[in-house]
């Protein structure tokens, strides 16, 4: 018989994020003016003249969501639509990356490390009526991981699965068995430390197999979940919009009655929607207009704990950018001192790795590649280049706004200017926002392109594995980089329960990294928000996916 650990004994990594609740992957599309909009108004007066207390929250954003399914989805757009319609077996504390309960009540984890077994809650329903328990966990999980799954549609790739658990090779995850109707059991290949917060991710909200099974492809636009928010319509490239769920198991939750998530692609024009009454929340504030917020009385700035990396990938598919020479030449090149400050407003640091400098195992003795236009050269001379390189070669520049990326035309016109300066010509491109996941994933058209990461756990596994491990090219890793050395040294880490002898792996392995230098890592963003001053109950979540649960207005 095997002796159980529980849940508290070291398995949760937890990250202590002071900036929280300060005063953590979408098309680009032309919006009217919002001072023209048919927008509701925020605030609406009863009968008798009294202010009525809003329960509607309008929320602004950049970009519409690629899907409403959050397992074929990686954007950070989609995961602010999904968190609010599913919920996870569990879930992170309000501000944090510490694992807690949610759709499953308790855990218990084998001494080998080798076996999960969740208590599920009792009484939950989906949106549709029909019941959650073990047997629509071990539906779903089989849904992502069986290649010959029934349910998985035309176009599913289910690339999360794929980053953090092997995917359809099953790698790590062995079997989901449904114990009884509140008990299901995971049963792993091998240990992997970072299980409990993979599990908590917002990719892995439990959807309805009833829904799913009669909905088919329609089910990633027609979403159900057991989540605070049954969803009720979806304008493309308008807006969704969400209504309370009155049977959720929270008690007293969700506050609001009603959820509307508007795609506003210009930062300018969003907050002019804010301050005219039309949005509520705004994600993406451009840096120059952080103290005209702070000024406004009607306005509170919110903070995002920084959690995430922004950077410019090469396609290793392509020639020349399989050379490691060229590489580490156009990375001097890159100004971003000058980026961070013309484009961040100083709300950023120089990125020198692929992960945070707060989260543990980042490797602070790595040197960064300093801006140095006359050694880049120097360096593709010694390559085989030394008038610049031939031809001109396709750089895809982000065509929305990410906290990662505040504004990545602009970003990409000043690199632009930094590779003619070595003799590197580019043509920018920069197709819708779906269009551009779709080309960036396949790395067929891109010889450069630009992209971004909030973390999603606490873990560094979750930048590292997820991102430039060899098992995710054509996934989350966009560059196409392949090392085998990297991959042993993750892939080992994720075996370890020794945080400080995983911390050691994740430090190596950025040393071959930054050599090999797939990315030019730009910049680790603190993203600005701006609400309205009466909204209360907001906790921006460094993964960029909190629940408005508990938002409401003062």
């Amino acid at each position: 018989m095997k002796k159980w650990v529980s849940s508290g004994l070291g398995l949760v990594l937890a990250i202590s994020l002071a900036l929280v609740g300060c005063s953590n992957d979408n098309k680009d599309v032309k919006t009217s003016d919002p001072a023209k909009t048919n927008a509701p108004k925020a605030e609406a007066k009863t009968e008798g003249g009294s202010k009525k207390v809003q329960d509607t929250l309008i929320v602004g954003r950049g970009g519409d969501s690629a899907a409403l399914d959050p397992s074929i989805v990686t954007d950070g757009e989609s995961f602010k639509a999904t968190q609010q319609i599913y919920d996870t077996l569990l879930d992170y504390k309000d501000g944090t990356t510490e694992v807690e309960a949610s759709l499953a009540e308790s855990w218990k984890v084998s001494s080998d490390g080798l076996t999960y077994t969740f208590n599920l809650r009792s009484g939950v329903k989906f949106h549709d009526g029909t019941d959650f328990n073990a047997d629509a966990v071990v539906f779903n999980f089989n849904r992502w991981k069986d290649p010959k799954s029934p349910v998985k549609f035309q176009g599913d790739s289910f690339d999360y699965y794929t980053s953090q658990f092997g995917g359809e090779k099953d790698d790590i995850i062995k079997e989901i068995k449904a114990v009884d109707a509140k008990t299901v059991q995971f049963t792993l290949n091998k240990p992997q430390a970072p299980f409990l917060q993979n599990i908590a991710m917002p990719c892995f909200g439990i959807g309805s197999p009833k829904a799913i099974q009669e909905k088919k492809e329609k089910f990633k636009s027609e979403p159900v979940g057991t989540g605070s928010f049954v969803f009720k319509e979806w304008k493309r490239n308008e807006s969704i919009t969400l209504e309370k769920n009155p049977n959720y198991w929270k008690q007293g939750l969700p506050k609001l009655n009603k959820l509307i998530i508007r795609s506003i692609p210009d930062n300018s024009a969003r907050l002019t929607a804010l301050k005219n009454g039309e949005l509520d929340l705004i994600e993406g504030v451009n840096p120059d207009d952080v103290k005209n917020i702070e000024a406004d009385k009607n306005l509170k700035k919110l903070v995002r704990p920084s959690f995430n990396v922004g950077y410019v990938g090469f396609n290793l598919k392509h020639k020349p950018f399989d050379d490691a020479k060229v590489r580490v030449a156009l990375s001097y090149a890159v100004n971003k001192k000058a980026i961070i400050q013309a484009f961040y407003g100083g709300n950023a640091e120089v990125a020198v790795n692929p992960m945070p400098k707060s989260l543990w195992g980042h490797n602070n003795d790595i040197k960064d590649y300093e801006y140095d236009p006359e050694k880049a050269k120097k360096l593709l001379a010694d390559a085989g280049y030394p008038s610049g390189l031939p031809g001109e070669y396709t750089f895809y520049a982000m065509p929305v706004p990410r906290p990662y990326m505040p504004d990545g035309k602009k970003v990409a016109e000043a690199i632009q200017q930094d590779f003619a300066k070595i003799g590197v010509k580019t043509k920018i491109v920069s197709p819708e926002w779906a269009t551009y996941l779709d080309d960036t994933k396949k790395g067929e058209k891109d010889d450069i392109y630009m992209l971004g990461w909030n973390g999603d756990n606490g873990d560094p596994d979750n930048f590292l594995y997820a991102l430039l491990d060899k098992t995710n090219v054509g996934g989350n890793n966009q560059s196409y980089y392949m090392s085998e050395d990297v991959h042993k040294l993750l892939a080992d880490a994720q075996s370890m329960n020794d945080q400080a002898k995983r911390s050691e792996n994740y430090k190596k392995a950025q040393v071959l990294i930054k050599a090999d230098a797939p990315w030019v890592p730009l910049a680790h963003s603190t993203p600005i928000l701006a609400g309205k001053a009466a909204i209360d109950g907001y906790i921006p979540s460094p993964t960029g996916s909190e629940s408005y649960e508990t938002v409401i207005f003062k």
